[in-house]
């Protein structure tokens, strides 16, 4: 009998684990199974061998693979585990982001084959997607389906060193219920191609326009940022807290850092990155007594960038000087950090900021997660997360974001899982705070996780 493969659900949102099962084969017989999927024209596959069990089956969420490209038990390792044909993209998604991936699923079992496809999708249906560039600003506005102002909260999202606009997680989160605001401030149409100089107020324009455009449900808006974006939402809460309601910070930095990797080469690398009424914010390579470029410049790629950011933090008069104030942000806070942070050292700043809301008794929930040998690219579920040397997209310095395939796809799966729950509970508190009924982005979308 020719196998049979079944996989469920067949088409969702991308975060949906996925049942693939074989079906009709002899006991014990060795099953390959390869997954491919096109991403931006770029095609990305893996591929593994399992040895069916007593009942004639291979089912993923049971069987672990005897050999291939992962291992142990992972019922989406062959998404999480791909690689890309071309050897170098780092382009998860298709353009526009609204296109779905579709993956193929070809199973090969003594001589016979069995066929399947699954689809993943980053906007669910009636999600709309409108362009914005008004008021100076630059990003993209996602809606859940049938929104209606006040009928949703809101977030606005924004991305690291390598700038541009985040649309793929815009998406998602409107899927799941939230007015998601993806801002650009730097390397998109119409703004400067470099981190250096950049005005805090920009992104209190960016607030305000959020607010007034969608009418958030219970005034709830929340920032969240990853990387240079994730100490950005921390700074901006400390600094317009009024306007914050929630931050979610994705490896963040617990101080100010200068430009880096996505600095004018005019200014600098230790030139400054943010500015507040047109003065730059201090930084912590300023007049620092210890730091050193050298552990990140020296010796092969790829390089580790935290290796040089450790020297600077050596000196604690610096640290202090640069350090933001977190104790200033008047709403819930998210840390999500790796411990094998190649960029960074996200798992250190993490705990430095919760340590500080722990001093000062912070009177909002903080919650912080830890990945253990985790990297600092920490996205959402059932991505690829095998692409960990990258040439830095201003720069062109090959460098490491650390972890490792399995543990970063966890940090994916597991941080999505906390990020929605930690806001849903914010929303609530917000509702309840002022005396309206509770409600959450899920109520709200009629979305069912």
């Amino acid at each position: 009998m020719a196998p049979t493969l079944h996989i469920s659900p067949a088409d969702a949102l991308i975060d949906v684990p996925r049942q693939i099962r074989v079906e009709h084969v002899a006991p014990g017989a060795t099953v390959e199974i390869t997954a491919l999927t096109r991403r931006n024209g770029v095609l990305w596959q893996a591929q593994a061998a399992y040895t069916a069990g007593e009942d004639g089956a291979v089912d993923l969420t049971r069987d672990a693979p005897v050999a291939g490209d992962y291992t142990g038990l992972a019922p989406m390792g062959l998404i999480w585990a791909q690689s890309p044909d071309d050897g170098k993209s780092r382009e998860y998604f298709n353009q526009p982001v609204t296109d779905a991936l579709v993956t193929e699923v070809v199973v090969r079992v003594e001589g016979a084959e069995a066929r399947g496809s699954f689809t993943q999708r980053l906007a669910a249906d009636g999600v709309t997607r409108v362009e914005v560039r008004e008021e100076g600003l630059v990003g993209t506005l996602y809606l859940p389906a049938g929104s209606a102002p006040g009928s949703h909260p809101a977030v606005m999202i924004l991305n690291g060193s390598g700038g541009g606009i985040n649309e793929p997680r815009a998406a998602l989160y409107a899927s799941r219920g939230y007015a998601a605001f993806a801002l650009a401030y730097f390397k998109a149409p119409g703004l400067s191609d470099y981190i250096s100089n950049t005005p805090l107020e920009y992104f209190q324009t960016g607030l305000r326009w959020l607010r007034k455009k969608v009418q958030p449900l219970h005034d709830f808006v929340a920032i969240s940022g990853q990387s240079r974006g994730g100490e950005l939402v921390l700074l901006l809460g400390a600094t317009f807290p009024k306007e914050v309601s929630a931050v979610v910070a994705y490896v963040p930095g617990a101080v100010v850092h200068s430009g880096q990797n996505a600095c004018d080469p005019k200014i600098g690398r230790e030139g400054p990155t943010w500015l507040l009424g047109g003065k730059p914010i201090p930084h912590v390579w300023e007049n620092n007594r210890t730091a050193t470029w050298a552990p990140f410049d020296e010796g092969p790629a790829p390089h580790r960038h935290e290796k040089a950011i450790l020297t600077a933090l050596q000196d604690p008069d610096a640290v202090a000087r640069a350090r933001i104030r977190v104790e200033d942000i008047e709403g819930p806070v998210m840390l999500l950090s790796g411990t094998d942070d190649g960029s960074w050292p996200s798992s250190l700043y993490s705990k430095m900021v919760q340590d500080k809301l722990t001093d000062v008794r912070h009177p909002y929930p903080v919650q912080w997660l830890d990945y253990e040998n985790g990297g600092h690219s920490i996205l959402f579920p059932y991505v690829p997360t095998t692409q960990l040397v990258y040439a830095h997209p201003v720069s062109g310095k090959i460098s490491t974001s650390g972890g490792n395939p399995k543990d970063n796809a966890r940090a994916d799966q597991e941080s999505w899982e906390g990020v929605k729950t930690f806001l849903d509970a914010a929303v609530k508190a917000k509702g309840a705070a002022a005396g309206k009924p509770a409600a959450t982005a899920n109520d709200a979308s009629g979305n069912v996780r």
